[in-house]
């Protein structure tokens, strides 16, 4: 069996990758999948969250095991482990200090094809931009914040009171 995928990526224009992989492939071939359709370096780290219907950041799926809490690994970690008939989606960042964001969605899942070897790129819409896309985060009050405030330096604290 294989799982058809759609990799979005999170930007004002539609850009995306349509992938299909065995379904007992590991995340870390889905990682590998999505660098090279996309056109990253692949010398980033990278980690895949579980999320519900509306994307909410959930379990973490790692690279590499850098959190301080027990975390899965996307090399023991297989599509099938996750991807089922409630569970559909993931978010994947890819690089930290430029935070590129991905949209996965297991949109199917189906026979495989005689002939055809796994991963597969079926479809590609798009062209990554030079740069990640920038961020807006959201506020526990539901404001949104780019991280570019100008109201920072006027916090009430003097520089001189850190030294």
């Amino acid at each position: 069996m294989i799982y058809r995928f759609r990799i979005v990526l999170d930007a004002e224009e539609d850009i995306f990758r349509d992938l299909e992989l065995e379904n007992s492939s590991t995340f870390e071939d889905l990682h590998n999948t999505i660098i090279q359709s996309f056109g990253l370096s692949g010398h980033e780290m990278a980690t895949f969250y579980v999320t519900d219907d509306e994307w909410n950041q959930g379990e973490a799926i790692a690279l590499t095991d850098m959190f301080d809490e027990p975390s899965r690994l996307m090399d023991q970690t297989t599509l099938n482990d996750i991807f089922t008939e409630e569970q559909k989606t993931a978010l994947y960042i890819y690089d930290f200090l430029n935070m590129w964001t991905f949209f996965v969605t297991c949109v199917e899942e189906a026979e495989s094809v005689s002939g055809v070897s796994y991963p597969h790129l079926v479809f590609s819409h798009g062209n990554i931009p030079d740069e990640a896309p920038p961020k807006q985060y959201e506020q526990a009050d539901g404001k949104s914040s780019d991280l570019d405030h100008e109201s920072w330096e006027d916090n009430g604290y003097q520089d001189d009171e850190w030294y």
